[in-house]
């Protein structure tokens, strides 16, 4: 696939605004769309870009210079511009390609980018039917049928139901690899989703991913016999080549949610919140809030957890996801993400560090980077004991302090408890604090005399510098204990 090829095409009427023919002869990898001033860190060799020039203002040179260099050291083949903002393409974007060989086409307003995307990524996909001479088990006409179906961008339920159909009433079921059903045959019943590698009645085709654990699919017939291996090979072999276009399709999708995280974690003021309110349309979410932010250790395994929630609008950037939460729904996401967990850890393997931290509920675009916030802060307190953690659940001392850093727990215990050392008056004073200071119940504990106990509290006090009289001081050596 070539940026010739998109030039040919009569359906998109492109405009070839500068480019040499070496350089429309380059191999293109995919599709991002972006309107970020910097778009570098998204974007992968061999890409096409499509932008809105939301960014671009008029007369400014740097600007265009900045963005172009920023696709040209990422690799990107050409540069799509699209008409529909400004009513043209600038001058100083056209220099600006012409100066660093970027190739760079017009889109006309009435030419979509979805339009643009989907016939990047169907012609990559080709025919299924094009292939070395082999001996099929499917029938010319059903193999024939698929490829039509793929190409018109049929999804995964019509595609399972046709490569079936001949088969008869045989129950099928398309699932991922933490047992989520993406697609059944009508006579399929629903079957709950179950942890990977468990056991299943039949056989099952494992349809690998490139990119990530999480991203596997399987075929499973429930009855072994009901089909020919072979057959089933090749129906597996059509959603190995859906899901790598659906994938690739997904990508704008997931740029876009990307683009979201990225106004939510610049360092220096808030985002405007008319940027986010652009961002979260752009990402398809619902307007007006309320939302509320994850952040997770892997956003492969996030994007897959939240498939499982079907009835949840979000947009997943590379480790942290935005949530649209229905008031009137009442759903419990963090609650239902513990329950599908998991099914995601049982994906990633035992070495896999998989763990979510969820932020409050934002009423609207303004209140996103506090809850981004406290999703991270919710994330550096979980563990293996609780891997999904929601910053409401953070209501003890002990919660709130495990999701401070490792590195400052240490120093603050040190700073603080130093002087005691790991002996006798460091576990008074922990029996002490766990008695609620009552001497008589402390001595009893430790089997000593209670003037024994006065000495070492006392002890305790004249070394750390703090009376136990007073309640802020008997917190700071709880925190303490608890950090040390």
């Amino acid at each position: 696939m070539h940026v010739l090829d998109l030039l040919q095409s009569d359906n998109l009427g492109l405009t070839l605004l500068w480019g040499e023919e070496a350089l429309l002869g380059q191999e293109v990898s995919g599709v991002t769309a972006t309107d970020l001033e910097d778009p570098r860190r998204f974007l992968g060799p061999g890409e096409l870009v499509l932008s809105g020039l939301v960014w671009w203002a008029d007369d400014d040179l740097a600007k265009a210079d900045r963005f172009v260099s920023a696709l040209a050291e990422a690799g990107a083949t050409a540069l799509l511009a699209g008409e529909e903002t400004h009513g043209r393409v600038p001058d100083e974007l056209v220099a600006a390609c012409r100066a660093h060989r970027v190739p760079l086409v017009a889109v006309p307003a009435q030419t979509s980018f979805r339009a643009v995307t989907e016939a990047v990524y169907l012609r990559q996909w080709g025919d299924l039917s094009r292939r070395p001479t082999r001996l099929f088990a499917l029938p010319e006409n059903v193999r024939s049928e698929l490829s039509r179906l793929l190409e018109g961008g049929a999804g995964p339920a019509e595609l399972l139901d046709r490569a079936c159909a001949h088969l008869g009433r045989i129950a099928c079921y398309l699932l991922t690899a933490s047992g989520r059903t993406v697609a059944r045959t009508p006579s399929a019943p629903a079957i709950p989703a179950q942890r990977a590698g468990a056991p299943r009645a039949g056989l099952s085709l494992r349809i690998e991913s490139e990119s990530s654990p999480y991203d596997a699919w399987q075929l499973h017939v429930p009855d072994a016999d009901a089909a020919p291996p072979r057959v089933l090979h090749e129906i597996a072999e059509v959603f190995a080549q859906y899901r790598d276009g659906r994938g690739r399709r997904g990508d704008a999708a997931r740029a876009a949610g990307r683009e979201l995280a990225a106004l939510l974690e610049a360092d220096g003021p808030a985002a405007d919140p008319a940027a986010l309110e652009e961002a979260l349309a752009a990402a398809g979410l619902p307007a007006g809030g309320p939302y509320r932010v994850l952040a997770a250790t892997d956003g492969d395994a996030l994007a897959e957890a939240l498939a499982h929630l079907e009835d949840v609008p979000c947009a997943v950037g590379r480790s942290v996801a935005v949530l649209y939460e229905d008031q009137d729904a009442a759903v419990d996401v963090p609650g239902r993400l513990r329950s599908v967990w998991p099914l995601l850890q049982a994906c990633g393997g035992p070495d896999a560090d998989l763990r979510l931290g969820a932020g409050a509920r934002a009423p609207g675009a303004e209140g996103l980077r506090a809850s981004m916030h406290q999703a991270r802060f919710a994330l550096t307190a979980t563990d293996a004991t609780a891997p999904v953690r929601a910053v409401e659940q953070l209501d003890t001392l002990a919660a709130l302090l495990a999701g401070v850093p490792e590195e400052v727990r240490s120093v603050y215990a040190l700073r603080t408890l130093g002087a005691l050392g790991d002996g006798m008056l460091r576990e008074t004073l922990e029996v002490f604090l766990a008695n609620n200071c009552s001497w008589t119940r402390t001595a009893e504990a430790l089997h000593l005399h209670v003037n024994t106990v006065h000495y070492r509290i006392e002890r305790v006090e004249s070394l750390t510098g703090r009376d136990l009289s007073r309640l802020d001081h008997k917190l700071d050596l709880y925190a303490a204990l608890r950090c040390g």
